[in-house]
């Protein structure tokens, strides 16, 4: 790894003159990261711009323009500027288990903000500062859900000339090559499924191709990272559910991506024990470089690596740099991915940025306009192939997509039925005795 000044202004030190010879003669290097960013769709893994639709437009975005102007990460034309050729797209709605009866002033540590500015809530982890609705009582959580995914539907219809809808990782190629953003489809958080794998399965047919297992509070499949933060006096790590380990096999027949961002230690592991597919890391970084409960420990790495996931490394500056020790830059997120890729290798490493869920984004990569800037610093201080930048660009992920496309063919191909499992926890309506019955009684 290459030793860099922590604290150095990545965005002033791109050299975009000096000539490289790894790639075309004299090429620059801001000039190959063009190039490998016009033959390879950079695939970020994780964008909650839909959220801010959703939550400050109340999902009207006609009367808008969104092209560009925006004062957000997100705009179309920062991420025609910024290159990008894919774009995963979070479906993220609070969990109604994680409703505030107030908001403190300050919290123990930093993480993804939102309408109050720190969308994880964990200032009241611990504080008996929730309300619950419940699990079994009616909420707004699957109705949100299907309204952002219906945002983000009609955003990509209204603007044909920049985006398209792909759902599978062979249509993401041919958007690149026709000039478009590839724009997908995962959702935060299994709360929003209701614990339902029926829920799922519909979810799976509007075009969702990731589901993170947890968010940022425990539910049927599996237990969060932030239940098991140092702040939670007596937290266990449950690890995932049995209901969990059904829901990892359903995804893998529908061909949806595991993504085990957000998720516990225990979770990850469980979860990679029983994967028959590749998973994902939506939007995570490496432990051992910054310890941070929402980042991935070296063993886990290891089993990444067995399974043939990906892990996308966020701009989220608590992620990539311990708080106290100055603001975290561009050089930092590029710490995380050579560490990544030099413990587990090239094939495992990929970009979720997070932009729009957090305010705290890294120094150097501000906005979606920035990622050749990225990419030039990465062919600037490391020795790295055309391969390796193209894999974590998009290849690796779009290879693990590819991979979990043939795990479902293979299962359905087989015989295996939609599971009809449910959460041990679920709650019926009674019978009702006006009705006919389904089976006489005997």
């Amino acid at each position: 790894m290459a030793q860099v000044n922590g604290n150095s202004d990545a965005t002033a030190s791109t050299n975009t003159g000096e000539p490289i010879s790894n790639g075309v003669e004299n090429e620059t290097y801001l000039a190959r990261a063009q190039r490998l960013l016009m033959t390879t769709p950079l695939i970020d893994g994780h964008n909650d711009f839909p959220y801010l639709l959703r939550q400050q437009l109340h999902n009207e975005i006609y009367a808008h323009d969104l092209r560009d102007n925006l004062a957000c990460h997100t705009s179309l034309e920062k991420m025609r500027r910024g290159m990008m050729g894919g774009q995963f797209w979070s479906i993220y709605v609070p969990n109604p288990e994680e409703m505030r009866l107030s908001v403190p002033d300050g919290g123990n540590h930093e993480g993804e903000s939102g309408s109050n500015g720190h969308r994880c809530g964990c200032e009241e982890v611990g504080t008996g500062k929730m309300r619950s609705l419940g699990l079994n009582e009616p909420n707004w959580g699957v109705r949100d859900t299907l309204e952002q995914i219906d945002v983000t539907h009609r955003l990509i219809t209204a603007y044909p000339t920049y985006l398209k809808l792909c759902t599978t990782s062979a249509a993401v190629r041919e958007a690149h090559s026709s000039g478009l953003i590839a724009s997908m489809l995962g959702i935060e958080g299994g709360h929003s499924t209701g614990n339902s794998l029926g829920a799922l399965r519909l979810f799976y047919d509007t075009g969702v191709r990731y589901m993170t297992i947890t968010h940022n509070s425990d539910n049927a499949f599996g237990t969060s990272w932030i239940s098991v933060d140092p702040h939670v006096p007596g937290a266990k790590d449950h690890g995932l559910t049995s209901f969990g380990k059904i829901c990892v096999a359903e995804m893998n027949r529908l061909g949806m991506l595991v993504d085990l961002s957000h998720v516990s230690a225990e979770t990850m592991r469980g979860a990679l024990r029983v994967a028959k597919a590749p998973v994902i890391y939506s939007h995570s970084a490496a432990w051992a470089m910054t310890r941070h409960g929402r980042n991935v420990p070296d063993d886990v790495l290891e089993m990444v690596k067995r399974n043939r996931g990906v892990v996308m490394v966020p701009a989220v500056a608590p992620f990539l740099r311990e708080k106290g020790k100055g603001q975290a830059n561009v050089e930092d997120m590029l710490d995380h991915i050579m560490y990544i890729a030099r413990l587990i290798g090239w094939e495992h490493v990929g970009l979720g940025s997070d932009f729009d869920g957090t305010t705290l984004i890294i120094k150097g990569l501000e906005d979606t306009s920035k990622w050749p800037v990225l990419i030039a610093r990465l062919i600037e201080r490391e020795t790295v192939t055309d391969g390796q930048v193209a894999g974590l660009l998009g290849e690796n992920v779009l290879r693990a997509w590819g991979e979990a496309e043939d795990v479902s063919k293979q299962l359905q191909n087989k015989g295996v039925l939609p599971s009809e499992a449910n959460w041990e926890g679920r709650i019926w309506e009674p019978v009702n005795d006006d009705v006919p019955k389904v089976f006489a009684e005997k």
